[in-house]
């Protein structure tokens, strides 16, 4: 759930340039409301902040953020980094999933969360999957992925076999992901090189 510090009449304005639909505040202390279906979020403006909150917030928090016209980074580069985990506790287990995206301007967006009980593959494959919809949600049209699964990264690159059809299943969504951009890599990266989306997954399991 971002939560933006900003002006939120400029704000507004850049939300409404978009085409989202600004409304009243359903409280005293919110300023006004946007979104719409097609957004799947909705932006609510505080004094000096934005809290944007639903299934997708990503591409609205784009907008406010005025990251850049086609909701990338703002820097004329529409390639970004995708680090992803997943995490699994007794394998099946308690699991979670962490994500980041970098692009040579820093970081632009990173989470973690809780899913439901599940094996570390399993994990892996859900982390993968939710980094990929919040990068194409910032509208990037290059993603190179790196993460520290070997298994995942070589099945997805088609080097290893997928026998298990959960993860036959989950293979398929991320081909679905990868085929909205225009192009992509996966790369198997040392933990060390993933450790922000290790942390992500982590600090979701430890939050239960």
């Amino acid at each position: 759930m971002p939560v933006i510090e900003c002006d939120v009449e400029t704000a507004a304005e850049r939300l409404a340039a978009a085409g989202v639909e600004i409304r009243a505040g359903n409280t005293a202390h919110e300023r006004w409301r946007a979104g719409s279906e097609d957004t799947e979020a909705v932006a609510v403006a505080y004094d000096g902040k934005i809290v944007v909150q639903g299934s997708r917030p990503y591409r609205l928090a784009s907008v406010v953020r005025n990251d850049g016209e086609d909701g990338a980074s703002g820097t004329g580069n529409d390639r970004v980094y995708c680090y992803f985990d997943g995490a699994s506790r007794e394998n099946p287990g308690p699991a979670a999933i962490g994500w980041v995206l970098v692009t040579d301007a820093g970081i632009v967006a990173e989470g973690g969360e809780r899913i439901a009980d599940t094996t570390n593959n399993r994990a892996e494959y859900e982390a993968l999957i939710r980094v990929l919809e919040v990068a194409g949600e910032y509208g990037f049209s290059e993603v190179n992925v790196r993460g520290d699964s070997e298994l995942i990264c070589k099945q997805i690159r088609g080097e290893y076999e997928t026998s298990q059809p959960a993860l036959r299943e989950r293979r398929v969504r991320v081909h679905e992901l990868l085929d909205g951009f225009g192009e992509w890599t996966i790369e198997h990266v040392p933990r060390a090189v993933n450790d922000r989306a290790d942390a992500r997954a982590n600090e979701a399991l430890d939050d239960e």
